[in-house]
Parts: structure tokens; sequence; C-alpha cells
């Protein structure tokens, strides 16, 4: 999968998410971890959170995308959503959307700055792949 987000990666959704502040704090995470996905959550994280209460590592990252996956994979609107946002990948409007529907749609108090790396990343690799390669083996 895949391991970070690159600079021009990141300007180009800076210029997107210009208008909304939780963007702007995740693209400052990921430009201060230097694009690292797991360590941008986890500094975010810990900035609203007791930094203690989860260990260090990729445990916090693995688990959120764990449990995101239990909902939006199955999910048909969101399914829609990505699909929309990729054929138009220049609308802060549907990006911006799909941030909020994450932050909605988990059911968790997940903050809508670590909804928005959340998206990049879902955004960077694709909902599909994403849901594909991480389904529990049975």
């Amino acid at each position: 999968m895949a391991h970070g987000i690159e600079a021009q990666e990141l300007a180009t959704y800076r210029q997107l998410l210009a208008d909304y502040d939780p963007g702007l704090t995740a693209i400052a995470a990921l430009d201060r971890s230097g694009g690292d996905w797991a360590v941008s959550v986890e500094d975010l994280w810990s900035a609203s959170n007791a930094p203690a209460s989860f260990g260090r590592g990729r445990k916090l990252w693995d688990t959120l995308l764990q449990v995101l996956r239990q909902e939006l994979c199955g999910n048909e609107g969101i399914r829609a959503q990505f699909q929309e946002y990729s054929k138009n990948p220049s609308s802060a409007p549907l990006l911006t959307g799909l941030i909020v529907t994450v932050t909605t749609t988990a059911g968790l108090p997940i903050d809508p700055a670590i909804a928005t790396i959340v998206v990049l990343y879902l955004v960077k690799i694709g909902l599909n792949v994403f849901c594909e390669y991480t389904e529990p083996s049975t």
C-alpha cells in the first residue's frame, strides 16, 4: 500500500482545501511527518486525545483503517462519492464532501483533520483497492 504522500500532491490538496480548516490541519501534519500517513494521524490524535491512550507505531493507523473498512467498503453511497470525486479530482466541494461523509459515517468520534488524512490516503490508493487488499481472510 502507499507509504506516503508526495510534496506535489500535498501542494495540490493544500490549494483544494484552502477554505477547509481541518484539511489545512491535515496537510500541515502530513508536511511535518514527511508525508507519512500513520505518523500524521498519530500526531493529530495525540494533540486532541490523551497521548498515552495508544502505543507508538502503526497500531493506531492500522486499527483506524480496520474500523473504517467495516463502515466504508460495504456502503454503496460512499463508493459512489469516491467514484464521483475520481472523475473530477480538482473539485474542492467533492473532496470536502467526502471528508465530511467519512467523518460522520464512521460512527466514531473522528476529528475532521484525521478523516482528511484517511480520505487523501483512500483517494491515492483507491477505495476499491483498499477494500480488496484489506478484506479479512475467511
